[in-house]
């Protein structure tokens, strides 16, 4: 199932996102995917409705114009894998890393399709970094190697891990330099059924212009590695977000540019880019 979440005459709605002649469409209106508690009051699980139990638009609603939103409206937690594909690694001129490299950005960094990337007055240079990202589904704690992340996992989506790459010199823990408003554009749809194992092209392009080609099956850490490695110091919840790093081909972004990150199967995410 591919679902997206987008602005409607009642306010925010979820819709079901079917792709007709390589176009995506809102084919129905959604019930709102319930998260189930502990007696403690602790997010447990993701449930999504069923596709079928929606109501039926017609006609189907082209994505690409509609008021989208994130996909998904409680984010907990923002996490990314740096350094995961080795093309990458070379162009940054860096070590390859021996286990995976993790930082953080705050929920307040979101911004959904279409909504605009601000160039913020700190920085002299902005760089895009689209990547494939996944939603945990089920509470993650200590994930054992025995397990499938395929378990965990709510489903895949697009994240553009936009940084500040004048001033990631001198943070050495990049929360500054990642962690500006707007700096995590996320979407536009969730889709539950792609394999990233198989193989998911990941291309970002702006004004246009490709800059980013390529493919999952190029990462350094899988599904199963990420998800191992940081479930064993941080318990993983309902809705939170994981960016698996990017491929070769970063770069600067300017005002009155347009950025778009395309991962095969889920969509396109496209936002232009403003000063402060």
């Amino acid at each position: 199932m591919k679902f997206c979440r987008f602005l409607g005459m009642e306010g925010s709605r979820f819709g079901l996102v079917e792709s007709r002649d390589g176009e995506d469409f809102i084919v129905s209106e959604l019930g709102s995917p319930q998260m189930q508690v502990s007696a403690a009051g602790v997010p447990e699980q993701i449930v999504l409705p069923e596709p079928s139990s929606g109501k039926q638009i017609d006609p189907p609603f082209p994505i690409k114009r509609a008021k989208l939103l994130t996909p998904f409206p409680i984010v907990s937690k923002i996490l990314c894998v740096g350094r995961n594909y080795t093309a990458h690694i070379r162009e940054m001129n860096n070590e390859i890393p021996v286990e995976p490299l993790i930082f953080a950005k705050p929920p307040s960094s979101l911004l959904a399709s279409g909504g605009q990337i601000v160039r913020p007055k700190l920085s002299q240079r902005v760089d895009y970094e689209g990547e494939l990202g996944f939603v945990i589904g089920r509470r993650c704690h200590k994930m054992k190697e025995s397990e499938s992340a395929k378990d965990y996992i709510l489903g895949y989506t697009v994240v553009n891990d936009v940084t500040a790459r004048d001033l990631q010199k001198n943070d050495n823990q990049w929360t500054l330099c990642k962690g500006f408003d707007t700096f995590c554009p996320f979407g536009p749809t969730i889709n539950t059924e792609v394999d990233p194992a198989s193989g998911l092209q990941v291309q970002t392009r702006v004004n246009g212009q490709l800059r980013q080609d390529g493919n999952t099956r190029d990462m350094l850490y899988s599904m199963d590695r990420i998800l191992q490695f940081v479930s064993q110091f941080m318990t993983l919840l309902p809705g939170d977000l994981i960016a698996t790093g990017t491929p070769e081909g970063i770069g600067p972004l300017q005002q009155g540019d347009v950025v778009e990150v395309f991962v095969e199967g889920i969509g396109t995410l496209r936002n232009p880019v403003v000063n402060e």
